[in-house]
């Protein structure tokens, strides 16, 4: 009965993760609490006792999130050529956010007793500097760029709305590539991903 116990526990635990990440990623961080418990089909109580405030529901589902997102930072350090790092980490970082709303938010947002996610941003925001200064070393990355200008990049992917995620994608694909021309020393005007339908019956022009 014991063992019984704690494996419906961690179940509803799982549930109450996926359940809070689906709903923060299509609705951002404001969902009510007993939505979350609803989606997981879970009473409020259960909610309560394995997450007892939105800030411990908020950090546990985005933990891992974070962790990728420094992955993708690190990534970019690691490639030879710093602009092309620099552009990777921007394309990236705008399509994990257009796929999760609520991760924006959690992004933007300070934790005070989440010791381990503040770390883990602290973390991806020092590693982007160094990325910034490299590309700004090599001559392809504009000199008066700041880390802020990345992190507004992302607020302002995040305010895309779309009729469908795989518009909204789309959208923020071609979004960070107007952001990366604007961002290089000498703008190249290459080629943008095709436009994204945002609103129903707006005509297509290009070229």
């Amino acid at each position: 009965m014991p063992h019984s116990l704690r494996s419906d526990a961690l179940d509803n635990r799982e549930r109450l993760l996926d359940a809070a990440r689906a709903l923060f990623a299509e609705e951002g961080l404001d969902v009510p609490m007993r939505k979350v418990a609803r989606s997981a089909g879970v009473g409020p109580a259960t909610l309560y006792r394995r997450f007892p405030t939105k800030q411990a529901l908020v950090t546990e589902a985005f933990g891992a999130r974070m962790r990728a997102c420094n992955a993708i930072v690190e990534e970019g350090l690691e490639d030879p050529d710093p602009w092309h790092g620099f552009r990777l980490v921007v394309e990236n970082l705008c399509e994990v956010h257009a796929r999760d709303r609520g991760f924006t938010e959690a992004l933007m947002r300070t934790f005070p007793d989440a010791a381990d996610f503040a770390a883990d941003r602290a973390q991806a925001l020092a590693s982007l500097a160094r990325l910034v200064a490299r590309a700004k070393e090599s001559g392809r990355l504009r000199r008066d760029l700041a880390v802020d200008d990345v992190v507004l990049t992302l607020m302002a992917n995040r305010g895309i709305h779309a009729p469908s995620a795989a518009a909204r994608i789309a959208a923020s694909r071609r979004f960070a590539a107007f952001m990366l021309e604007a961002f290089r020393a000498s703008p190249t005007h290459s080629p943008l991903p095709p436009p994204a339908r945002l609103t129903a019956g707006a005509p297509r022009t290009q070229g």
